[in-house]
């Protein structure tokens, strides 16, 4: 391929993935925003609405290591294509209900399938198979939308519901999910499953029980995912569904409160950005177990926000530069110490890990909630568990002391040859 259509494959890859990913992780978000709306409205408790949040993210789960299988074997276009099309009818039908059944159906169902194919580990794949430099950087480019794109879009979502309904905005979502997959069918490289080395294409032929137990028994995949499932429950599960609840419970308006968020995650596109670019540059090990611990003592400021907007926005701020700037670190761990060509497969599965931390957190969240009406044993549980995460990926080393899968895989294909050949 020549280097101009390499960088034009590159830039439609990173710039509609991010598109993608803004407009998927904006729905997710939308939940949080109307859960006070839904409960003053339909009598809904908090604990139903938190229950959807923890159910869509189960779903995301279960769907993740597939998507990601899919990726390596056929690329991210089909992919996001289905994904856009389910968020679509997901955020139609809700906005048609008053059903709590429908509901619960259309978004931790339909649409929830949206959420786990439109995707971080699908985004990073596609990123890791067309980029040849910088891929760091480049993965940061793209898996910022995740929070980026949301400061535009859930502001807009709160004018929505306040000038007319919550409905309005997810007729919205529905509309722009349609806009984005018809970008996606025009523009979105179709061959993006590339033959990265001579190795995948042995590779290529493993079967899925062969890749899935050569991935379990690393140990450096064991650490990335449990340490993720640990930033699922700080990130998904209790910011993406209870940071706006307690920002109104705090006192501060629904358009104040969307704010705060949208700055959150416009910083966070910063961070996402920045800790790609460090990924190229740093020891990796080092530069993610800092995220999580800065990523811990945020929530005590958080804990001590008040009725104090200005610490509000302080939190917004700092939260934002080590919320989803995991990603792209562990992405790039996930390529180097397992291999790119089952990538997809192997950050499914981290993933995964991810969504069912966030279900607990989404779920649990509420709870804590409906049982002592605050969030502060919510915030204070978050300060463990990411300090622990920080220490938990001191353990990896920068560079695989370890045989990736690719090479465990190619030396069980050597012993299995000799083995013909000696019978």
């Amino acid at each position: 391929m020549k280097p101009a259509q390499q960088n034009r494959t590159a830039i439609l890859t990173i710039g509609l993935s991010f598109v993608a990913l803004a407009l998927a992780f904006s729905a997710r978000a939308s939940l949080g925003l109307v859960m006070p709306v839904l409960e003053q409205e339909l009598d809904w408790s908090r604990s139903f609405t938190s229950s959807a949040a923890a159910v869509a993210l189960l779903v995301m789960a279960v769907i993740a290591p597939f998507g990601g299988r899919l990726v390596d074997k056929k690329g991210a276009r089909a992919i996001l294509l289905v994904g856009l099309g389910a968020l679509a009818i997901g955020c139609f039908l809700v906005a048609a209900t008053t059903d709590p059944v429908v509901f619960f159906l259309a978004f931790s169902g339909i649409a929830a399938v949206g959420f786990g194919l439109v995707a971080t580990h699908v985004v990073s794949t596609a990123v890791e198979q067309e980029v040849e430099t910088n891929r760091g950087l480049a993965t940061g480019f793209a898996t910022s939308g995740s929070t980026g794109g949301q400061f535009v879009f859930v502001p807009l979502l709160a004018m929505l519901i306040g000038t007319y309904d919550w409905r309005m905005a997810f007729v919205a979502l529905g509309l722009g999910a349609l806009v984005v997959m018809f970008c996606i069918y025009l523009w979105f490289p179709q061959n993006t499953r590339r033959k990265l080395f001579s190795a995948d294409q042995k590779e290529s032929q493993s079967s899925l029980g062969d890749d899935l137990l050569n991935i379990l028994k690393l140990p450096t995949f064991q650490i990335l995912f449990w340490s993720y499932f640990i930033c699922g429950y700080t990130t998904s599960g209790v910011i993406e569904t209870h940071f706006l609840p307690y920002a109104i419970f705090c006192g501060f308006g629904p358009v104040p409160s969307a704010s705060a968020y949208g700055l959150l995650s416009a910083i966070n596109l910063a961070g996402m950005i920045l800790a790609g670019w460090l990924s190229d540059r740093m020891n990796r090990p080092l530069l993610l177990g800092i995220i999580y611990l800065i990523r811990g003592f945020t929530f005590i400021i958080l804990v001590n926000v008040g009725t104090s907007f200005e610490t509000l926005i302080f939190f917004s701020i700092l939260f934002g530069l080590v919320d989803y700037s995991t990603v792209p670190v562990t992405a790039s761990l996930v390529a180097s110490h397992i291999g790119r060509s089952v990538m997809g497969l192997a950050f499914g599965l981290i993933s995964a890990g991810h969504q069912v931390g966030a279900a607990v957190g989404a779920y649990f969240g509420g709870v804590l909630y409906d049982i002592y009406a605050q969030y502060t044993w919510v915030w204070w549980s978050s300060v463990c568990l990411a300090v622990f995460a920080g220490i938990l990926v001191f353990l990896i080393k920068d560079r695989p002391a370890l045989p990736s899968v690719q090479e465990a895989l190619h030396k069980q294909d050597r012993t299995d040859r000799s083995q013909r050949r000696g019978q």
